[in-house]
């Protein structure tokens, strides 16, 4: 298990620095100041009626980097590092969140590829761990491969969950871009601050998939026999 606690431990090191640099150029941009005044839930609301969208509530959530849609309930959540406050920071998440909105009101695919496998992935995230290494205690001791098989399916299924995450999260954040810049909602100098924020964003989700990649490679090595500790 050598290998897979180094995966583990490099995984979470680089983890660890894209969240901080992520939170530090929030902190930052939290600083420029919007010149329009607009607040995160202004900024989010005019988002959406310029979209057409209007049944879809700007909320309160409490938490730091919080922000989420919930296509459940038709609302976009933002944190209280956002709602209120009047800042580059502020708009690019408003508008990101928004940007998920829009992808469920026009049906983008993949956002609704990703919910579809929201129940399954649920399930399998939450016993995959107990069966990976239950198959691999039993394969040690019989040779059987068939728990571990089914654990490997199940990881493999959080993985592609994973990785349907990330045009999800980069079309959101083109969507948002776009909208902020065509609209002059933001200046030139607020619009760089936007881009830089969400260009950390998206990193964080890029960096969990290739993590689990990573580790879904390590236990399909130890499926067909390959292990090397």
């Amino acid at each position: 298990m050598t290998v897979y606690y180094l995966i583990i431990g490099i995984s979470m090191l680089i983890s660890w620095w894209v969240s901080s640099r992520l939170k530090s150029k929030f902190e930052y941009y939290s600083n420029v100041h919007l010149r329009n005044g607009m607040s995160g839930k202004e900024v989010a609301e005019k988002m959406l009626r310029d979209n057409n969208i209007h049944d879809v509530q700007v909320i309160s959530v409490p938490g730091q980097l919080t922000d989420h849609y919930n296509p459940a309930d038709k609302t976009v959540n933002l944190s209280e590092g956002v709602y209120m406050q009047r800042n580059a920071a502020a708009a690019a998440v408003a508008a990101h969140e928004c940007g998920h909105a829009v992808q469920h009101a026009v049906g983008y695919s993949m956002l609704q590829l990703r919910s579809k496998l929201v129940p399954v992935v649920s399930i399998s995230s939450n016993l995959m761990q107990f069966v990976l290494m239950g198959g691999i205690v039993v394969m040690a001791m019989s040779g059987n491969k068939l728990i571990l098989l089914i654990g490997v399916i199940m990881f493999a299924l959080t993985t592609l969950f994973a990785f349907i995450t990330l045009p999800v999260e980069y079309d959101a954040s083109n969507r948002a871009m776009k909208w902020l810049k065509d609209t002059g909602t933001v200046t030139s100098e607020e619009y760089v601050g936007v881009q830089d924020s969400l260009k950390w964003a998206a990193r964080t989700y890029l960096v969990a998939a290739l993590g689990s990649l990573a580790q879904l490679l390590y236990f399909a090595s130890l499926l067909m026999g390959n292990r090397r500790d």
